[in-house]
Formats: C-alpha cells, structure tokens, sequence
C-alpha cells in the first residue's frame, strides 16, 4: 500500500505541479462549457427573409407585418420581382423567401390560399428549422381568421395545443450543458490516461518503473486513479456549474449521478490506458484521443438521435459509453429518471468499464515485460 501511495501522488504531483498543465486541466473545460453552451445551439435567429408580395390584400398585409415583428426575423425586404427574390437567396442575403401571388388574400376568405416559401438549401438545418416557426405564425393566422369567419369554419380546421415536457420552453442550455459536461469529461479523463505512461516514456523514466520495486498492477492502478479522480471532479464542477450558473433544474438523485458518473470516467479511463500503453510519444496520444474521441461523441447521440442512424452505428453506439451516460445526466437534470432507467444505462457502462480495464491491464502489463 505504501508503494501504490507513492506512486499515485507522484501521478498526481506530475500532472498537477506544472501551472500550465494545471490551466489546461482546469480552464479549457470550463470555458468551453461556457462558450459552447451558447455557441453549440440549433435555435435559429436573426433570420435574414425576402417577401414579394404581388396580392396586397388585408390577409397578405398582416402576415407580412407578423412575420417583421416576429422574434426570430432580423431583417424583412419587400422585392419587387421573382428576380430580385431569386438574387437575394442565391447571394446570401435571405435565408428564406416568400411569394405571395395576386389574389391571395381572396383564395384565404373562401377557404384557399397558397404561398410559395423559397429556402436557402446551402444551410438546410437553418432554413428547415425557420420553415417550422413560418408554419406556426401560419397556423396561428388561419385559426384566427377562421375564428372570425363563424364556428362552422373554425371547425374545418381543430386548433392543436402544444405542451413540451420536461423543457417548456424549449431551452436550448437545459439540453446542452449537460451534454457538454459529459463530453468535456470524457475528452480530459481520455487526455489525462492517454499521456500517463506516454509521457513517462517520452521522457525516459518508464525504465525506473520497469526497475522499482512496484509491481505491474501497482503501476496500472497508479495511472488509472489520478485520471478517474481528476475527470471525476471536473465533470462535477460542471454539473454544479449548471445548477447554479446557468439555472437548470436538477430533478433526479445526485448519488446515482454521481455514482454512475464514476463508472462512465472509469470506462474512459480504461480505453485511455490502452491507448497510451500503444503510443510511443505524447504527441501520438494526443492524435489518438481524437481519433478515438471523436467517433464516440458522434455516435452517442449529443448531435443527433441514435434511433436516426442506419443500424450497423445503432449497434455501435451501445458499445459507447458516453452514450449511455448522457441519458442518465440529461434525464438526471430534467425529468427524475428513475433508479431503473439509470440503472438500465449504468450496468453497459460497468461493463464497458470492466472490460476496457481487463484489456489494459493486459496492453500494459505486455508494455511492462
């Protein structure tokens, strides 16, 4: 015990004890949680749209007059030909464009109406997602002028009424903090073990550690604590940080988070330690961390929904444990997610953990000979 003591505060003191690596633990987390939380977001605004308005009617006018005062439009310019409407989609000048043809306003009162909506395809997620609030100022139009036009009509068309669970609001920060905590975890617990026994390498001390007294084991158990409680930590500090910072409501239990949080970082660290048993330099750690990283976050659904991709991936995100964590500290934060569902998430990750350690104990231990 008092060798496996040693050797994990000479961990600890050979990562912490350098200011610089200390600021790169600690600063880059957190202010990428911070620029990224406002930065990383789908919500659309500031909307650029070009209207040609060939009907003039009452209808046209005050859908044109909602659509300037609507929150997500920054500019609206009335053109005067298809031309001109043309020309400011393809210069990037308007993210969307409206026709309205003559004789709108009259198809409307007697039931009709159509209006053509031109969408800059370049940006697709962006025009898509400003197509559905041109769909709700639509709708909410209709019921309106259906409402005034007598209850028979207004019946044609049954007015639905929308209530978004767990997010009311549909805040964006109550879904990408947490995520990002996770993510931001998983990259540092990955840089930490990466460069364990790269570092050691690189510089020439993984020859005393072949000649100490301390054993094979001691000496995995001495690179894999230091990570598992610098990432633990750090994940931490962000959660706390999105209760009290940035106000998300925190509806589950802390304990299981926490416990599962431990578990997710060990898994990491597992697969970190393989990696860093492999490379021969500090330089190729880090270039694997990416590699490696990366395809994880894709794959665990922070960007996209796993039920979206073809089932080859959908098989391989369940091998991924950051995916099985961001469902536990998202429903964590918003909906209580009850003991079941957590530990439904949490036993992939304990073997996940059990095995990516089993594995590099064996990289490293092979290392060590």
């Amino acid at each position: 015990m008092s060798r496996l003591r040693a050797q994990i505060v000479k961990e600890l003191l050979s990562t912490l004890r350098d200011p610089r690596a200390r600021f790169v633990l600690i600063g880059p987390p957190l202010m990428q949680l911070f620029l990224f939380s406002f930065a990383a977001t789908l919500d659309v605004n500031n909307v650029d749209m070009a209207v040609l308005d060939q009907d003039g009617g009452p209808v046209a006018i005050e859908w044109v007059q909602r659509l300037e005062s609507a929150w997500f439009v920054d500019e609206l310019v009335k053109v005067k030909d298809l031309q001109s409407l043309g020309e400011r989609i393809e210069d990037q000048r308007a993210l969307v464009g409206l026709h309205i043809p003559p004789g709108f306003s009259g198809d409307v009162g007697s039931g009709g109406g159509t209006v053509q909506v031109l969408l800059d395809g370049r940006q697709a997620n962006a025009a898509q997602i400003a197509l559905s609030y041109l769909g709700g100022i639509s709708r909410q139009l209709t019921f309106e002028l259906q409402g005034v036009s007598g209850a028979a009509s207004s019946q044609a068309l049954p007015q639905t009424v929308v209530r978004h669970w767990f997010n009311p609001n549909l805040n964006y920060i109550w879904f990408i903090v947490p995520s990002l905590s996770a993510t931001l975890a998983m990259f540092i617990a990955l840089f930490v073990t990466a460069l364990s026994i790269a570092r050691e390498r690189e510089l020439g001390t993984f020859d005393q550690l072949l000649v100490s007294p301390a054993t094979s084991l001691e000496i995995i158990v001495s690179k894999t604590i230091p990570a598992l409680v610098i990432g633990t930590v750090l994940a931490t500090l962000m959660v706390l940080a999105g209760i009290v910072i940035f106000r998300i409501p925190f509806t589950g239990s802390f304990l299981l988070l926490m416990i599962t949080l431990v578990l997710f970082i060990a898994s990491v660290v597992g697969i970190g330690l393989m990696l860093s048993a492999v490379c021969q330099t500090q330089q190729q750690a880090i270039l694997g961390t990416f590699a490696i990283a990366i395809p994880l976050v894709l794959i665990s659904g922070f960007a996209t929904p796993v039920e979206n991709m073809p089932p080859a991936l959908q098989l391989a995100a369940q091998f991924s444990p950051l995916k099985h964590y961001l469902i536990i500290v998202q429903g964590s934060f918003l909906k209580a997610l009850p003991a079941t569902e957590v530990f439904a998430n949490a036993w992939p990750m304990a073997v996940l953990a059990l095995v990516s350690m089993s594995v590099a104990v064996v990289f490293v231990q092979r290392r060590l000979q």
